[in-house]
């Protein structure tokens, strides 16, 4: 027997149309590439999806077809977030940051017919647009005054474009399981692989990040969106920021610490979400003005994902900001919500230093996701918090294979996807990750987590930043090597550091050397990049061994 309720389908357009509905005066402020600060609303803003719409149809877009964009977080790029997912078609948001060959390579294998870029990327475009086979009219994401002076075919002007069409557009019916977005891995290793999102997905994901117990995200918040529109959606937060009406602050190219300081103070941020090496610049910036209190600027909470969150970063949200520290674990294949870290009731009295490492792990499933952790042998582990192994996730907004069947069936037998992760897993469903499988250190038989170093070495006040890779050694199979990046102005020698460490972790787990650089290569959404560092350090000598 079926029930009795109405069956509408889960769609993108729908988040837009409650937001002009129901808070349709609610700011969206965007810092543009041009430089000056915009300011509309969610009203406003569905006039424009709609206009996005129908330029789409106007340029021969039907349902299905991958619209690219090459764009910071801006009021012009989310108008695309709900014009071209809302009118049927593909959001194929390109990452930037990636190698040139990198991004040729996933606009020609997504088949993008329209490439939206911000003036930012006008050089990049011009390089790539002969190589880009697919598209068919590159828009720049600007106004006429601003209009790039390059070379490609069919160059149309965003402003131009969309004042031309009407505001007068129904959104389609269809298919809740119809592709709404598309975004690719980094690519770390090998080709980036496509992961197609659905509007069922998304709608699901963004339920979820609205509970208390995830981001607790209402229509009295003011969300200052620094993680990129184009790593995994923005973890979801433009869609969120929609169902409730929550007030959104842009940043666009501009993610310096005094451009995010001056933002988050104007504007009255109480949310805001970013990678750590976004938050260390926001550091720098506050202890280059020692005059400024953080306290000022009334921001309640921190998210922070893309990397565990090191010690030293959480007690200073804590202690100077006065915010609560939101951590999470996700993936662009899960996305990207898979954990959040989140104290129970049953912590209101546990002591700072035990509570300090509670809040350390990534966090707690949540409702729609199905976690284990799987030894080599794929023998699921118990959740004992000791027993570490790969950890699969599965769930209604995780992938189930990746766009073009690249890399074949990755589920195992009961429908898990394999994270790459090692994590362990606590009795109360607390994940903590110990490494990326690839970045373990193995010595004698034990496994050293990378994770755990790095976060002790970056709790010393001496150290910006800090890395910890395996190196040969001819006993051992590998012994952990530190990286480390200074703070300005200040000396420290490897003694200290190792003292320091000596501290805080096992002592077999202490790196053989330590070694000071200027600074560490990242990823394209700002994770460590290793592959880069072993391949660098892949004939170091440790002491004793030279």
């Amino acid at each position: 027997m079926l029930g009795l309720m109405q069956d509408r389908p889960l769609l993108i357009s729908s988040l837009i149309e409650h937001a002009a509905t129901f808070h349709p005066n609610t700011e969206i402020v965007s810092r543009l590439p041009e430089g000056n600060v915009h300011r509309t609303n969610w009203g406003a803003l569905r006039d424009r999806s709609k206009q996005v719409a129908n330029a789409l149809k106007s340029l021969g877009i039907g349902q299905g077809v991958r619209v690219g964009t090459l764009a910071w977080n801006s009021h012009r790029h989310l108008a695309l977030y709900y014009g071209v997912s809302g009118s049927g078609a593909v959001l194929h948001t390109v990452n930037p940051r990636l190698f040139p060959e990198q991004i040729d390579y996933i606009v020609n294998h997504a088949e993008d017919q329209i490439l939206f870029f911000d003036i930012t990327f006008a050089a990049l475009v011009e390089k790539l647009a002969p190589v880009l086979k697919t598209v068919k009219a590159f828009i720049a994401m600007t106004d006429r005054a601003h209009m790039p002076a390059i070379q490609v075919p069919n160059l149309l002007c965003y402003e131009e474009l969309l004042d031309a069409q009407s505001t007068d557009y129904t959104w389609p019916e269809f298919d809740e399981r119809s592709a709404s977005s598309l975004c690719y891995t980094s690519g770390t290793t090998g080709n980036p692989k496509g992961v197609l999102y659905s509007h069922r997905s998304t709608l699901l994901h963004t339920l979820m990040e609205l509970a208390p117990d995830t981001f607790g995200i209402s229509s009295s918040e003011t969300l200052l969106l620094i993680v990129p529109m184009f790593h995994a959606n923005a973890w979801g937060a433009p869609y969120a920021a929609a169902m409730v009406g929550a007030k959104l602050v842009l940043p666009g190219p501009h993610l310096d610490g005094q451009s995010i300081f001056t933002l988050m103070h104007d504007e009255r941020v109480t949310f805001s979400q970013g990678v750590p090496t976004v938050w260390l610049m926001l550091f720098q910036y506050l202890d280059a003005n020692p005059q400024i209190d953080p306290r000022s600027i009334g921001v309640k909470r921190i998210g922070i994902g893309g990397a565990a969150v090191a010690r030293a970063m959480l007690e200073r949200f804590e202690n100077d900001f006065g915010a609560e520290v939101v951590q999470g674990w996700g993936m662009t294949e899960t996305s990207p919500i898979g954990v959040i870290s989140k104290l129970l009731p049953k912590h209101a009295n546990t002591p700072p230093e035990e509570l300090l490492k509670i809040k350390l792990k990534q966090g707690r499933g949540v409702w729609g996701v199905d976690l284990k952790i799987v030894d080599a042998m794929g023998v699921t582990l118990p959740w004992d918090g000791v027993a570490f192994g790969n950890l699969l996730v599965r769930g209604p907004w995780i992938a189930s294979g990746y766009f073009r069947d690249e890399g074949g069936a990755v589920l195992d037998a009961d429908g898990f996807f394999p994270t790459g992760d090692v994590a362990t897993i606590d009795p109360d469903g607390y994940l903590q990750l110990v490494d990326r499988a690839k970045d373990v250190i193995k010595s004698g038989g034990e496994w050293i987590s990378s994770i755990d170093v790095e976060n002790a070495a970056m709790s010393h006040p001496a150290v910006a930043e800090a890395a910890v890779i395996g190196v040969a050694h001819p006993k051992w199979q590998e012994r952990p090597l530190l990286l480390i990046v200074k703070r300005p102005g200040v000396a420290v020698e490897p003694g200290e550091i190792l003292a320091h460490l000596s501290q805080r972790i096992a002592k077999w787990w202490l790196p053989d050397d330590v070694v000071f650089v200027d600074s560490l290569p990242h990823t394209a959404t700002g994770k460590l990049l290793k592959t880069s560092l072993r391949q660098q350090f892949r004939d170091y000598q440790l002491p004793g061994t030279r």
